[in-house]
């Protein structure tokens, strides 16, 4: 029972830990797009904003997953999801480049915009994951 409960608290420590770094991510990237994806998702139903961030999100997470397998402590996970979220941040700038009208294709509910940009959140954040060493 003693193990149960050492597993249960590492359980609680790195699922909270991971779900507190997805809030804080999640609120960095919605303030640094100009679109405003929770207006556009919740109040227009704008599919297009949904994809993108929902594939954000993900790109975010997986890597996050893989640190949870891997971290040897949680000051070692923390490290990894600020390496998670700067790539993330990357990523969409990448995104940008070569879509330079990204949010306001997004914001007109331009689907092959937000698959564009999902597809670039996710491929990073697969790599970030796949290049993560312990």
């Amino acid at each position: 029972m003693t193990h149960f409960i050492d597993g249960l608290i590492a359980f609680i420590g790195y699922f909270g830990g991971g779900v507190a770094l997805a809030v804080v991510y999640l609120l960095i990237y919605i303030r640094m797009t100009p679109h405003r994806e929770f207006d556009l998702i919740v109040r227009d139903h704008n599919a297009s904003a949904a994809v993108a961030l929902a594939a954000s999100l993900v790109g975010f997470v997986v890597p996050m997953a893989k640190a949870v397998a891997q971290a040897a402590s949680m000051m070692e996970f923390a490290a990894w999801g600020i390496v998670a979220l700067v790539v993330q941040i990357a990523a969409y700038h990448v995104a940008r480049l070569a879509h330079p009208g990204l949010s306001e294709a997004i914001e007109q509910n331009t689907l092959s915009a937000a698959i564009w940009l999902g597809a670039v959140s996710l491929s990073a954040g697969l790599l970030s994951a796949a290049a993560m060493t312990a």
